[in-house]
C-alpha cells in the first residue's frame, strides 16, 4: 500500500478536512477497520503568504520544495498540497519532486471536465483567486 504526504498547515481547516475525506473514503473502500498510511506535515502559512505577496515566487517554489522533501524522507510514495494557494507555483514544484505529486487543481478540472461543467467558481484567500491558474481547467478560458 502507497503512503501519502500531505503538504498541511497551508490552512489547518483544510488539512483536517483532507484527513477527514481521506479516511473516510478509504473506510469506504476497505471495509477491514484500518486506515491509510498518511504523513503529514505542517507548513508556515504566514511564510508562503509574505513570498506570494513580495512576488518572490522563485523563493516560493523552493520553500514548497522543500515542504514536499519532508514527507518523501518520511517514505511518502506520493504527495499533494492541502489548499489551492500552493498550486501558483505547483508545475514548477512538481518538476522537481522527489516523489509524483497529484494537483487538486488538476483533479477539480479533470472532474469538472467530466460532468460538463463549462463554468467553475474557485473559493479562496486572495491569493489564488487572482491567479488564472484555475482557468486552464476549461478551453477557451485560458486568457481570463
Amino acid at each position: 500500500m502507497k503512503t501519502l504526504g500531505v503538504v498541511g498547515g497551508i490552512a489547518p481547516e483544510s488539512t483536517v478536512d483532507y484527513y477527514r475525506r481521506i479516511i473516510a473514503q478509504y473506510r469506504a473502500r476497505t471495509a477491514d477497520g484500518s486506515y491509510p498510511p498518511i504523513v503529514i506535515t505542517s507548513m508556515d502559512m504566514q511564510r508562503m503568504l509574505g513570498l506570494i505577496d513580495a512576488r518572490k515566487f522563485l523563493e516560493l517554489t523552493e520553500y514548497l520544495l522543500n515542504e514536499i522533501i519532508r514527507p518523501a524522507n518520511a517514505d511518502a510514495d506520493v504527495g499533494l498540497l492541502a489548499s489551492n494557494t500552493p498550486h501558483l507555483v505547483f508545475d514548477a514544484i512538481r518538476e522537481r519532486s522527489p516523489i509524483p505529486l497529484v494537483s487538486i487543481v488538476e483533479a477539480t478540472c479533470d472532474n469538472a471536465k467530466s460532468l460538463g461543467s463549462v463554468r467553475i467558481g474557485l473559493l479562496g484567500t486572495a491569493s489564488p483567486c487572482r491567479h488564472a491558474f484555475i482557468l486552464k481547467c476549461l478551453p477557451g478560458r485560458e486568457s481570463r
